[in-house]
């Protein structure tokens, strides 16, 4: 096994025994990026020179007794709407041309005191204002797309390219490409991983959060992130915990709960018996089951639109009206819809939030856990504009990736994307966990049980 195909626990271990350097590591890492990278288009930027230097730095580090953690000597990628000091954050769009931070994110500067390289900057879809992320290609399929808007930090983990990453997420935007690329994506509670230097797109949606090969590698990297940062008005000050979660599979008393409703409507019947078939091995875990029906869900989508987009409007204002010209044509449209929206229309979306969390708050009464798909197709292919389901209904790819992942953003619960199979075509499958508010250690100890009786996943062999 080459170091590139470790997982970042394994490496972890390794680096901290001594039996790899960071500088082995790294190396391995950035040979894999040439091998893969021109074939699958993850990085907007790699910063090799600067990784070394921080290689050999940790290197010198742990020869001298000063281990920083688990993080320490690990490369990494991160999302180009995440700050770094001297470095372009570009959004993936030509209005950022020429923009340079002249300072790191919070989320930056802990990775960097944690002892993580940065090995570059991972493409979005514009702004991370859509479902594909069209630069980038499927790690399995070269055809297929990437998911968005994180596409460039699943891309990455899932080839090699990235021993972990950092996306962002709106409306499922890490755990759209984590599905689709067969990788690890956690969306943490909203307010739990301060924001402060990450390009907003719809403020009272945003979160961020890792991208990992594993279920204990998402809880490494959130233990790194997490925090109170008065700059970010949304940051929680939420008390310590150990988010790595304990080697057992025994889920005996824990309430798991499964949709009567929205999760399995419209869904590829490929993607509902992997994740029928997932829930029923968390079942014979010692899992309890529990039918639950998901409250206003014809209201799911139009909420989610109607807080989006006109926060991606007010943030986006400026430049819509200088520059439109350079936005590409699909965000470009949903910014001008903005201007089309009534404060009326964007009050209401607000109600039915404060409605819609109520309800969930009282539904997770009732379990510990809700399973369900990540989103209800595989990749789609690249040129593929919608999907038409057996009751005839007509949907935009887009909408069908955000569908399913909409109402943990709305809500702010934490939810966890993880694979549980591929297709007949080889391509990937996940199961989302979602939770109660600030409920990401029994998400990350279900995960972690369900990925424990599962084989080991090799990296994506598309490229």
């Amino acid at each position: 096994m080459q170091p590139y195909e470790l997982t970042l626990a394994a490496a972890a271990d390794a680096i901290q025994a001594r039996r790899l350097s960071p500088v082995e590591l790294v190396e391995s890492v950035l040979g894999r990026v040439e091998e893969v990278e021109p074939h699958l288009g993850a990085y907007v930027t790699v910063a090799a020179r600067q990784a070394r230097q921080a290689a050999g730095e940790a290197a010198h580090e742990a020869a001298h007794g000063r281990h920083r953690g688990p993080l320490h000597g690990i490369p990494m990628g991160l999302k180009d709407l995440i700050d770094v000091a001297g470095m372009a954050t570009t959004a993936s769009s030509r209005v950022r041309a020429g923009h340079r931070a002249t300072a790191d994110s919070t989320v930056t500067a802990r990775l960097n005191a944690a002892g993580a390289i940065l090995l570059g900057k991972t493409h979005t879809h514009e702004f991370a204002f859509g479902l594909t992320t069209p630069q980038t290609r499927n790690a399995w399929d070269l055809g297929r797309v990437a998911g968005g808007s994180s596409g460039g930090s699943a891309v990455a983990v899932a080839s090699g390219t990235a021993t972990f990453a950092l996306g962002t997420d709106t409306g499922g935007s890490i755990r759209v490409p984590a599905a689709l690329n067969g990788v690890v994506g956690l969306k943490p509670t909203y307010g739990l991983v301060p924001r402060h230097g990450v390009t907003s797109l719809s403020w009272s949606l945003d979160h961020v959060g890792p991208i990992t090969r594993t279920v204990e590698d998402a809880a490494l990297v959130l233990g790194a992130l997490v925090g109170h940062d008065p700059r970010d008005p949304a940051s929680l000050s939420a008390p310590a915990v150990d988010y790595r979660p304990a080697a057992t599979t025994d889920l005996t008393g824990l309430r798991i709960g499964v949709p009567r409703t929205y999760y399995f409507e419209n869904v590829h019947p490929q993607v509902e018996k992997a994740v029928r078939d997932a829930i029923g091995e968390l079942q014979a875990l010692g899992a309890r089951l529990v039918e639950v029906d998901i409250p206003m869900t014809r209201y799911i989508q139009a909420t989610q639109w109607g807080l989006m987009v006109p926060e991606a409007g007010a943030y986006h204002e400026g430049s819509l009206r200088t520059v439109p010209e350079l936005y590409q044509d699909d965000v470009r449209i949903l910014l001008e819809a903005s201007e089309l929206m009534s404060a009326g229309d964007y009050l209401r979306a607000q109600r039915a939030r404060a409605l819609m969390r109520a309800e969930w708050a009282r539904m997770l009464e009732e379990v510990d856990v809700i399973a369900a798909p990540s989103v209800p197709m595989p990749a789609a292919g690249a040129d593929e504009q919608t999907v038409t389901w057996p009751d005839g209904t007509v949907e935009s790819v887009s909408d069908a990736y955000v569908r399913l992942s909409a109402p943990a953003n709305i809500t702010g619960v934490p939810a966890l994307s993880l694979p549980v199979g591929h297709d007949t075509a080889g391509l990937p499958i996940g199961m989302q966990l979602l939770g109660k508010p600030l409920g990401e250690p029994t998400l990350l100890r279900v995960g972690h049980a369900y990925e424990q009786t599962q084989p080991a996943r090799p990296l994506a062999t598309a490229a």
